[in-house]
């Protein structure tokens, strides 16, 4: 049996407080909203009880998927780094980020810079001059899993949340998926944003969810882990045999606070020889971690 743990948008904080030159454009707006009302969603306390409890299930590895950052201001990232090593190891946890791990254009080589060791392949393909993997997606294998991490983290302008994966990503991921379809794995895609958003996300959406859902139709998965919307969920995409669940969590350090925000959770995926899959959600409940949920999702085909 091999067990991962899974969650999403730590939103680690404080948020330092920025140079003058940092404010400029979407972070002004940011930092306002951070000390507005995001700060007290987003909570250190919360984000303890949780990762507890996730170290004492002793899982197999740890999948993250992404926002651990907020304006992605460059005194953010090495304290987030120090927080993934709690976790654990490179080899034992894996990200990948976030929108707000990307929020302007000039922190977009922060996580490569900072994380690289968490987001690289088996035989990744080194930036010059760094040692850290440069391409999405990148592939681990681990025990009966393998693990597909893509990267949606794009700047965007202010009031837009949207994720972009591009046409190469896509393209390399369905070479990836279709490399290793018939190898009798148990294939986990890793993305930050959901590949299916209700219309009144529009502003905060994937724009290219529908070219990604038919790489996953042709290709296949056997589970799809997004974070994100901040809640719960599951969808079932098309697959070239069955249906693949697409599954979110929410942040894992938020508080509820007038049933406007849906309290932390992670999930833990217990899986079988032959492609059995079971997950157990656990959540936030009266100040505790506890069982909110069991299902399973059947036979790998």
């Amino acid at each position: 049996m091999f067990v991962l743990a899974h969650l999403s948008d730590p939103h680690l904080g404080p948020v330092p407080t920025p140079r003058l030159a940092e404010l400029a454009g979407k972070r002004a707006l940011g930092f306002l909203n951070w000390h507005r009302k995001r700060r007290a969603i987003h909570r250190p306390e919360i984000l303890d009880l949780l990762v507890r409890d996730l170290v004492a299930a002793t899982p197999d590895h740890i999948a993250v998927t992404g926002d651990l950052v907020n304006l992605a201001l460059a005194a953010e990232f090495a304290p987030a780094l120090t927080w993934l090593a709690q976790l654990g190891p490179p080899d034992r946890v894996t990200v990948v980020p976030g929108n707000h791990d990307a929020y302007v254009r000039a922190a977009l080589g922060y996580p490569q810079h900072h994380w690289g060791n968490y987001m690289r392949g088996d035989a990744p393909e080194p930036m010059p001059g760094t040692g850290h993997a440069a391409t999405f997606p990148f592939v681990r294998r681990r025990g009966p899993v393998v693990l597909f991490g893509l990267s949606t983290a794009i700047p965007t302008a202010p009031f837009l949340a949207r994720g972009r994966l591009g046409a190469d990503q896509l393209m390399r991921l369905a070479d990836t998926l279709e490399a290793t379809r018939h190898q009798g794995l148990f294939r986990i895609v890793l993305i930050h944003h959901p590949p299916v958003s209700p219309a009144s996300a529009r502003l905060k959406r994937l724009t290219d969810a529908g070219p990604f859902r038919r790489v996953i139709a042709r290709h296949g998965a056997e589970l799809v882990l997004h974070g994100h919307a901040h809640v719960r969920s599951l969808v079932w995409l098309d697959g070239p045999d069955a249906r693949v669940p697409a599954i979110g969590v929410p942040s894992a350090s938020a508080l509820a606070r007038h049933g406007s925000n849906k309290p932390a959770a992670y999930h833990l995926f217990h899986i079988g020889d032959g492609g059995t899959c079971e997950m157990i959600a656990r959540g936030l409940r009266h100040g505790a971690m506890v069982e909110i949920e069991r299902r399973s999702f059947g036979t790998k085909a």
